[in-house]
């Protein structure tokens, strides 16, 4: 099977499976059809800071391929996600995890494992 596994993190570093170089954000997304996908999250692209936090344009991506969303708030849980990111995901009817960065790549690995359509963006610092 085809999969996009997060092997490993560590404080600003993101090792993925078949990925020689760790990321230090990443974009990342698996669904039933055996396609994922893996990129560098660059939050300058969309103006992503700390504070407001993750972007609905973060999520442009992967949104339609997968039924459940993961955003990771950091390390320290310092990473926000504005309301109007949440309204985003919950009116396009996906589920929703909102989890501290160990937390989030623990959830996403494991519905993965599950065979599930599941989208994430993982900070590893803050």
């Amino acid at each position: 099977m085809n999969e996009a596994i997060i092997d490993r993190i560590e404080w600003d570093k993101i090792y993925v499976s078949n990925h020689l170089q760790p990321f230090k954000d990443v974009k990342i997304w698996h669904t039933t059809g055996e396609q994922y996908g893996v990129v560098n999250w660059d939050w300058n692209l969309t103006g992503t800071h700390h504070n407001p936090g993750i972007q609905k344009a973060d999520l442009e991506e992967f949104i339609d391929q997968v039924d459940i969303v993961i955003l990771s708030r950091g390390m320290n849980r310092v990473l926000q996600t504005p309301t109007e990111t949440i309204d985003y995901i919950v009116r396009k009817g996906k589920g929703l995890f909102w989890l501290e960065t160990r937390e989030a790549v623990d959830k996403y690995n494991e519905l993965v494992r599950f065979g599930l359509n599941v989208g994430a963006l993982i900070h590893s610092t803050c």
